[in-house]
């Protein structure tokens, strides 16, 4: 626990320590443009860390897929990847399940508070964009490792705009589904 985050980015990553590497050495984490993809972990060691990943990673990819559209589902799912991200699931893992969670809480809930404010041709705009949104979406996630496997240096100098261009199109997907459920249910 002694080790600071800039120790950490040279590669000074114990066991011990509360921030880790998904990707071990001989990956370099100021040299290539994922970071090694860093990782929280409140647990005591490398192996517990995986186990309980997997075991918590697999709850959360069951709890989304069959029970989120549950009274509390989406609650449920935001704690859920919460505990993803303190037992070493990543930081991005625990984003898209935040996110996701909040969307799961207005599953049939009305949507009085979106259409006061969304105007009728906004949300004709995000409707056309439904489908496309997701699928950039599921086509950057993989994509952006492919990109970083040739591009290493130019994502590398992106920084964190990689990041935000994901969390942008998760967020662009949740509205643009929004805006659809919103026509289906007026129409």
């Amino acid at each position: 626990m002694e080790h600071g985050y800039l120790e950490t980015l040279q590669g000074n990553v114990t066991p011990g320590s509360i921030l880790i590497f998904a990707m071990g050495p001989p990956c370099q984490a100021t040299r290539v443009w994922n970071g090694c993809e860093p990782a929280m972990t409140i647990m005591p060691n490398f192996f517990v860390t995986g186990v309980l990943a997997l075991i918590v990673s697999f709850i959360v990819i069951l709890w989304a897929a069959a029970f989120v559209q549950r009274k509390n589902g989406g609650l449920v799912l935001i704690l859920l990847s919460i505990m993803l991200f303190l037992v070493g699931g990543g930081f991005a893992s625990a984003e898209v399940g935040i996110i996701a969670g909040v969307a799961g809480t207005r599953i049939k809930a009305p949507f009085t508070w979106w259409r006061a404010h969304f105007s009728v041709n906004s949300r004709r705009f995000l409707v056309a964009l439904w489908p496309w949104a997701l699928i950039a979406f599921l086509l950057w996630t993989p994509g952006e490792s492919v990109l970083g496997h040739f591009f290493n240096e130019y994502l590398l100098n992106l920084g964190l705009v990689s990041l935000f261009f994901t969390l942008g199109l998760v967020l662009l997907t949740v509205l643009t589904g929004f805006a659809y459920d919103i026509q289906r249910r007026d129409q």
